[in-house]
């Protein structure tokens, strides 16, 4: 009965009429239900609330090919980037919105040259529910729509107010590793080190984006050969080394932590690791970390190197002969010939230590899409450090005791307390006494007065 509702109807019955002289009646209906949209509260929940059918009404509006309605796509961008804008991206997932938006991103790419105002209405859309839909990725890649954000960002490096909403898509995208390896061959990865580098403090947002988007790519052990074998490594501590000297008041603490986790991804495989100790990595964090010791806000920065460098430097087996542990574990016999001989005679720069980080590649099948699911960022947000032993059972040390227990029980008697026995025994008969209160303590207790005292 109320205002929104009766425009809403007649938003319904345009769409089932879908009449090309239509057109100018449904835009009109949608931009007054965008102002009451944009000025009222109460009109979001109730277009949001359950059983309502605004949203359908209004995704089923855009889905008419006669006309593209951009008011639609601002009324569903309100709602969504409005005030409890996390429940309301999850309605609209629930109401097949991602699957249309893709739909709709597939049509307006074909358009020569396509509608930026429309590309940044639909990446701005797409970025905002992507994250509350976990099939997003396998969405887009059987859609086709996988590609045309990638083209877009190559095509328009300079428009940052187009590229910023493609790439905060592509990270969403890139958190499938189907999707990572995919976006991999088609130059993604050498397209993000054009966009972070060289150091500039212009655009500070876009270099965040482009580097939480980086990180995600970089997990794929695919993109992370292929940053190796284009020297990125070196290319990602030279522009952390530049954030480092000249963010001097702490204001880019987000984007240098962004650097460091492209470096940790990278660092995920034995030939990242390599390149970053031969970029004299281990240097380049350590004294960066030195530094930043003072500033209690930087301590993501430097548990984040911590753990870059504790993942790089060279593992061995114990017993060590160098000066690399503080332990020295001799063996009494080493013979001549032989694997630990072979073990005692290795520089001692060399990791001993059999790395099958590299032996399993990405596999691209559709199954692996599947079982992927949104807290697949969080899994290498915690090194794992098998040198580290977290079983508490292991930890105890174990008592063992000197006398067999049936030699200890002889003295249980006079030791009641132990056996959670508090009554008094006859040590004669061997029973308990019973018990009897003492003459003396019967009556009532009298507590002196000072002046008695």
């Amino acid at each position: 009965n109320s205002r929104t509702m009766s425009l809403l109807s007649q938003l319904e019955k345009i769409n089932l009429d879908s009449v090309l002289g239509e057109s100018d009646n449904a835009r009109y209906v949608t931009s007054k239900i965008l102002h009451l949209v944009q000025s009222q509260e109460k009109t979001r929940k109730e277009m949001t609330s359950k059983g309502s059918t605004g949203i359908d009404v209004i995704l089923s509006t855009l889905e008419v090919k006669s006309f593209k309605n951009q008011c639609g796509y601002r009324c569903i961008s309100s709602l969504v980037f409005h005030h409890c804008g996390g429940r309301r991206a999850s309605v609209l997932v629930t109401k097949g919105g991602t699957q249309i938006l893709l739909q709709l991103l597939l049509t307006a790419s074909k358009d020569s040259p396509p509608n930026e105002e429309l590309m940044v209405l639909l990446h701005t859309l797409l970025a905002k529910i992507g994250p509350k839909d976990k099939k997003i990725g396998m969405k887009a890649r059987i859609n086709g729509a996988l590609n045309i954000s990638l083209n877009l960002v190559k095509q328009n490096l300079q428009n940052h107010r187009l590229v910023l909403p493609c790439l905060q898509v592509l990270r969403v995208y890139s958190t499938n590793s189907v999707n990572a390896v995919s976006l991999g061959k088609n130059g993604v990865v050498e397209l993000m080190f054009k966009i972070i580098g060289p150091f500039s403090k212009k655009n500070t947002s876009l270099m965040k984006v482009a580097l939480d988007t980086l990180a995600a790519l970089l997990k794929s052990k695919t993109n992370a050969r292929r940053a190796v074998d284009r020297g990125f490594v070196h290319m990602l501590l030279t522009i952390y080394v530049d954030w480092h000297r000249h963010d001097s008041r702490h204001r880019y603490m987000l984007i240098r932590k962004g650097v460091l986790q492209c470096i940790k991804s990278v660092t995920n495989i034995k030939l990242g690791r390599k390149a970053f100790i031969d970029a004299n990595g281990m240097k380049i964090l350590y004294n960066t970390s030195q530094e930043c010791l003072a500033v209690r806000t930087l301590d993501p920065l430097v548990n984040t190197s911590s753990l870059i460098m504790r993942k790089c430097f060279p593992k061995n087996r114990l017993p060590l002969p160098t000066i690399k542990s503080a332990f020295h574990f001799q063996l009494p016999v080493i013979p001549a010939s032989g694997p630990v001989a072979q073990l005692y005679n290795l520089p001692p720069d060399v990791d001993d230590v059999v790395d099958e980080s590299d032996d399993n590649d990405d596999v691209e099948t559709e199954t692996e899409s599947e079982v992927e699911t949104e807290n697949d960022d969080d899994k290498d947000q915690h090194f794992k450090n098998d040198d580290i032993e977290t079983d508490i059972n292991k930890l105890k040390p174990r008592q063992e005791l000197g006398r067999p227990i049936e030699e200890l029980k002889m003295y249980e008697q006079f030791f009641p307390e132990l056996s959670e026995n508090f009554q008094e025994w006859d040590l004669v008969s061997k029973e308990p006494k019973p018990f009897v209160p003492d003459a003396n303590l019967s009556g009532p207790i009298v507590v002196p007065t000072a002046s008695e005292e």
